[in-house]
């Protein structure tokens, strides 16, 4: 394709990213959507699990497969939530927590390696542009 548009640039370098996360996700038994769940909780206090499909931008089936294989795999627990008694908080278990730190680790690992092949003004404008396409879509400025 000697033309590559916007979103087929966006799409094919995220399906490189989440090929690149699960490979290294896979060395510890563990997948990305786990890994990014991982750094998504609150390690103190909880997360609500209501508030983290919005947080992650993940449907609700999804998460609650991996929310079900986390706990399975003794990375979570959930306890009622004192304030609403119909919700649940997640919480990170000793086990989670070092996982979730593996994960914080990989992610640095990521962002440095970037940072060191880009310059600070090509990775400031990166941003900029990210972000005036998510203010597009999210103010419908695309299509109407």
């Amino acid at each position: 394709m000697k033309y590559k548009t916007i979103d087929y640039i966006l799409r094919a370098t995220w399906q490189a990213v989440a090929k690149m996360y699960n490979e290294e996700a896979g060395k510890f038994d563990s997948t990305m959507a786990t890994g990014f769940t991982l750094l998504s909780l609150d390690p103190e206090k909880g997360t609500p699990s209501t508030a983290l499909g919005p947080k992650m931008g993940m449907e609700g089936t999804s998460l609650s497969r991996t929310l079900k294989n986390m706990e399975e795999k003794g990375l979570i627990i959930r306890k009622p939530n004192p304030k609403d008694g119909r919700g649940v908080l997640i919480y990170l278990t000793s086990f989670g927590k070092e996982k979730r730190e593996t994960s914080k680790e990989v992610v640095l690992k990521f962002n440095e390696t970037v940072k060191n092949h880009v310059s600070e003004t090509e990775l400031e404008n990166f941003f900029k542009v990210a972000e005036v396409i998510n203010e597009l879509i999210s103010e419908k400025k695309i299509f109407k």
